[in-house]
């Protein structure tokens, strides 16, 4: 019997022709996934959430793509996008009561080389969807005096919520899920702060907002009353107040003396007069922030009658 011996060569063209066919059959040529889906989502009545995967082959060996999404422990198949070539959609209703939804996607294909067709699959991590209840859309405006009145326009609000300028809580107004209105807070001006909307749910960004520096005047400029006289301030701005009026957040450190109003400019005015009344004898101080230099200081005196 005659055997021909395989050359060094030959042994050599063999052995990378085996691993050429080899690497195509194990997946090296694959599908390059693509999580298009946003890790939070607005609430919507439907209660129906998209979720997209872009799956794209990197060679022409790859055939047969069969995308499927496997959401809370089960399994779609997804359909292609009308988006864009290689996208595919899922459209999920989310059950009642839920706000989380965890999810990963799961690609089949086949691999085709060497005059044979194998099989193969490649998947994404575990993501989570968090569904925003409450999220904002948009500041009325970005700038403005302490004690403006400025609306937030959003979804999901409610009477717990509460406006922060830099940690600095603002009086909050509730209007209904979809607006709150808050008095820009006694903050220093001339600079921006960062605002949120702080409550059950969590914190919520707004925006960035700027203080401007703005002036007061109190007539008079000191008070001295008895316990129960009366007697009037006028505090007076030098611009119109804005929509919603100007609160001027007044306060003392002699509470059991002091009786008075909240003082809010109303709307279009620049002025408004409040009646102070005397309590319990005391001397002390009123004090109005943000304004002037900072602070503003009205001395105050209440004795008995």
């Amino acid at each position: 019997m005659h055997t021909n011996r395989i050359s060094p060569a030959r042994k050599i063209i063999v052995w990378l022709t085996a691993a050429l066919g080899l690497a195509l059959l194990t997946g090296c040529e694959t599908v390059t996934l693509t999580d298009l889906t946003p890790k939070s989502m607005a609430e919507n009545p439907s209660q129906i959430y998209t979720f997209s995967l872009r799956a794209t082959p990197r060679t022409s060996t790859v055939q047969g793509i069969d995308p499927k999404i496997v959401v809370d422990g089960q399994s779609h198949t997804m359909k292609k996008s009308p988006l864009g070539e290689n996208i595919y959609d899922f459209e999920y209703q989310l059950p009642p009561g839920r706000d989380r939804m965890a999810y990963y996607f799961l690609v089949n294909f086949n691999i085709e080389g060497g005059g044979r067709v194998a099989a193969h699959e490649t998947y994404t991590q575990v993501e989570t969807v968090q569904i925003m209840r409450r999220y904002v859309l948009s500041l009325e405006v970005n700038r403005g005096p302490v004690g403006a009145r400025i609306s937030i326009l959003g979804r999901g609000f409610t009477p717990q919520d509460v406006v922060h300028f830099d940690g600095t809580p603002a009086r909050t107004v509730f209007e209904s899920p979809n607006s709150l209105s808050f008095f820009v807070p006694p903050v220093g001006p001339n600079r921006n702060y960062q605002v949120t909307v702080n409550g059950a749910t969590g914190n919520s960004p707004v925006g960035t907002f700027r203080v401007d520096a703005a002036t007061v005047s109190v007539t008079p400029s000191s008070l001295s009353v008895r316990t129960g006289e009366r007697q009037t301030l006028t505090f007076t701005v030098p611009n119109p107040a804005p929509a919603g009026g100007t609160l001027l957040d007044v306060t003392t450190d002699i509470p059991e003396s002091v009786i008075m109003p909240e003082v809010i400019i109303p709307q279009g005015q620049t002025s408004i007069t409040v009646t102070v009344e005397g309590g319990r004898p005391g001397t002390g101080n009123l004090f109005l922030k943000g304004f002037s230099s900072g602070e503003l200081t009205i001395p105050m005196s209440v004795s008995a009658r």
